[in-house]
């Protein structure tokens, strides 16, 4: 283990890891969608480190936004006027359906599903809150209680008013569904009896992801975001869509819920609207919320919140999303990624469904096609099944994560189709040397 790698073990607490025996590779220059380790050694980043590096390492451009900002000020609070603050929500205005308004900045995507919900909750002056159990929102008291997978476990006994419902899942639906429209029907009228159960009257708003992302890429069948926008409508519950991880081009739109036609109430933001350069989320509020605080204190704040090196970062990455079309080049590079997935599929029996949108994308592995039985259980996996194929890809230069039965692949949006091509050479040598 390398002497920085020592250090880290040492001293810091890595995130969602049991401690023991870790081995970090040690990254000591990035460029472009690769990452070197102090020996020497190349990885290709298939996973944007945590889905934000959208625009990839070594982005001149963002760097020397920060370092422009650095030189005149580095930091005001939140109450004094601030160009690139200023500047930042509006270039994201423009980027939103024109029924929004203003934007609250936050630090990251746990604090701007955090705040959505107080802000739902101050505005519709409900207690409950929908979200979905396959869904992950953040970690901190507010998020991680929205979130529905087990990541939520440890905050729990819970905060009241958090109320779950299924997702559209076809693939592990109970029954077989003839058409998307049919299970879009089906779940639709699930969630609205749960609505009447729960009552109308009582909630606030209905969080969803546009497409759920670290548990799957689900994509929604066809008409059910219209459908949730619609039971929204009925009853007075604002929707509310978490980009945080599907926004800013990963799709292959500017943002994900634009595929669906959909105009939410709010949409919740972080990762690539800097990339991960400097640290920012975000809420995006429609007009209607913010015309309520013209006149009702918002009682919400955070001292980073509209950090100036954060919201240059940010113009500088709106601006390289425009120039170079970033979002048109990856709806046409989501067609080849689709085609490699499928080949995959196609070659290794133990993929059960692959999924993607754009380039975010999901290799489901099961242990029989038949069956779908997974190749670890819901929740645990004590035999280490996935992060021994982390491990084997690692080997070959190949870094992405997992989580439950589902390997992740989600390159920088900047990756190119020789590039894409060099990499699932890796993950289709690896899946058939270790049996999948």
């Amino acid at each position: 283990m390398s002497e920085i790698a020592e250090l880290q073990n040492q001293y810091v607490l890595t995130a969602w890891s049991k401690q023991r025996n870790l081995l970090p590779p040690a990254i000591v220059r990035t460029e472009g969608i690769y990452l070197y380790d102090d020996a020497g050694k190349r990885y290709a980043d298939m996973s944007s480190q945590l889905v934000n590096m959208n625009v990839g390492h070594g982005n001149k451009e963002i760097a020397e936004a920060i370092k422009e900002q650095a030189d005149k000020y580095c930091y005001l609070a939140p109450s004094y006027a601030c160009e690139p603050r200023a500047k930042l929500a509006e270039k994201l205005i423009a980027h939103l359906p024109d029924n929004f308004g203003k934007i609250f900045f936050t630090l990251c995507g746990s604090d701007a599903n955090e705040n959505a919900l107080v802000i739902a909750k101050m505005v519709s002056g409900r207690n409950k809150i929908f979200s979905r159990y396959r869904s992950y929102h953040g970690s901190n008291f507010g998020a991680g209680n929205l979130t529905g997978e087990p990541r939520r476990f440890p905050l729990e006994p819970g905060i009241p008013g958090f109320v779950k419902f299924f997702d559209p899942y076809l693939y592990r639906a109970p029954f077989a569904f003839a058409t998307e429209e049919e299970a879009t029907a089906y779940y639709i009228a699930q969630l609205r009896e749960q609505i009447y159960y729960e009552g109308p009257d009582q909630i606030a708003a209905i969080f969803l992801e546009s497409v759920t992302g670290s548990n799957g890429t689900i994509v929604p069948p066809k008409g059910y975001m219209q459908g949730v926008r619609a039971l929204c409508d009925e009853f007075g519950i604002f929707m509310v869509t978490d980009e945080v991880m599907m926004g800013f081009c990963r799709s292959g739109r500017f943002f994900c819920f634009e595929n669906f036609d959909v105009k939410p109430d709010m949409v919740t933001f972080a990762k690539g609207v800097t990339c991960g350069y400097v640290p920012l989320g975000g809420v995006a509020v429609s007009s209607k919320i913010a015309a309520y605080f013209d006149d009702n204190a918002l009682i919400a704040g955070l001292t980073y919140s509209g950090h100036p090196l954060a919201c240059a970062a940010g113009i500088a990455t709106l601006d390289y999303y425009d120039r170079v079309d970033l979002a048109g080049q990856v709806a046409k590079k989501g067609i080849y990624f689709r085609q490699l997935l499928d080949a995959l599929m196609k070659k290794h029996e133990r993929i059960g469904e692959v999924r993607s949108i754009g380039l975010h994308g999901c290799i489901e592995l099961v242990k029989d096609r038949a069956t779908k039985e997974p190749v670890v259980p819901y929740g645990s996996d004590p035999e280490g099944v996935m992060p021994a194929i982390l491990a084997a890809l690692s080997k070959k230069g190949f870094r992405t994560y997992t989580h439950e039965n589902l390997l992740l692949v989600c390159p920088p949006l900047i990756i190119t189709e020789a590039q894409l091509e060099e990499e699932f050479a890796k993950l289709d040598e690896t899946l058939t040397e270790l049996g999948y």
